[in-house]
């Protein structure tokens, strides 16, 4: 600088005063000259800073106290090098302590248990409320990285003692849930063997009652058909050979002890027929 040859390098970006005033130049990557005496350069690093803010203490809306740390990831916009000189004293102490601010903000609108389970939601606006504060700064936040939400232990011991209530809970849930289960399809298949015993029981009835029926009919069919061929037996038989088998029935009527006999009126019409065949000529061998 005392000689008035400066090299910016790629990554950075220089604000040319002349006088202690901003002569509205930006000097790129490269060799410079300046005046020695009247002007001076200030160097910007425009790369991006990753920055972690140290543990602090943030309240949430339910009154709890908890430890938190993270991480700032920006950069200064080389087109606007001159906010980061010009505006502001120490633009990184300025965006580390905007951070911070904002985040107590957020905290203190969400409860515990929406900060431990909704960190990426609170990262989100974190970056946003930066965002609308930080171009002034010629800085642009990249992004917002929450390491640790750490709640005091006796908050943690409470915590640790629900979430042993909520698996037990759970536990017993889904083993009264396996005996109910169990218990509907024991039911289930006891249900369906009476179904099947009453099914079969009731085929075996239907098969027994056909049986008997079929049988029925079979001596049923048998009866008539023996009848039928006594009656085709009979209507054969004339008149003489019923008067043969009458007169064999009194032979046997004879040799009894018996001294009476009682004759019924269709045998003398009988006799008188058997009678006028033996006239006609006809004759019979015992």
């Amino acid at each position: 600088m005392a000689t008035g040859i400066i090299i910016v390098n790629q990554y950075q970006r220089m604000v040319k005063l002349r006088l202690g005033r901003y002569v509205g130049s930006i000097k790129g990557p490269g060799f410079h000259f300046l005046i020695p005496l009247l002007e001076t350069g200030i160097v910007i690093d425009t790369r991006e800073i990753p920055e972690r803010v140290p543990t602090q203490q943030y309240i949430t809306k339910d009154n709890v106290v908890v430890n938190m740390d993270f991480v700032l990831y920006y950069r200064v916009i080389p087109e606007e090098a001159d906010k980061a000189v010009l505006v502001v004293a120490d633009h990184r102490l300025a965006v580390r302590n905007l951070a911070m601010g904002e985040l107590r903000a957020i905290l203190g609108n969400v409860t515990l248990g929406e900060a431990l389970s909704e960190r990426e939601r609170i990262q989100s606006q974190l970056q946003s409320a930066l965002d609308e504060n930080t171009p002034r700064w010629g800085v642009k936040v990249q992004g917002v990285a929450i390491n640790e939400i750490d709640p005091p232990d006796g908050v943690k011991n409470a915590m640790e003692r629900e979430k042993s209530a909520a698996a037990i809970k759970t536990a017993d849930i889904t083993e009264s849930e396996g005996h109910r289960q169990a218990q509907i399809n024991r039911a289930e298949g006891e249900k369906q063997a009476a179904i099947l015993s009453a099914q079969g029981e009731r085929e075996a009835a239907i098969l027994k009652a056909e049986g008997n029926r079929q049988a029925a009919i079979l001596i049923s069919e048998g009866q008539a058909q023996a009848l039928t061929e006594v009656n085709n037996v009979a209507q054969g038989i004339d008149g003489r050979t019923m008067s043969l088998e009458y007169f064999e029935t009194l032979e046997k009527l004879g040799e009894g002890e018996a001294t009476k006999f009682i004759f019924p009126l269709e045998f003398t019409s009988m006799l008188s027929n058997f009678m006028s065949n033996t006239k006609s000529g006809d004759s019979y061998t015992e």
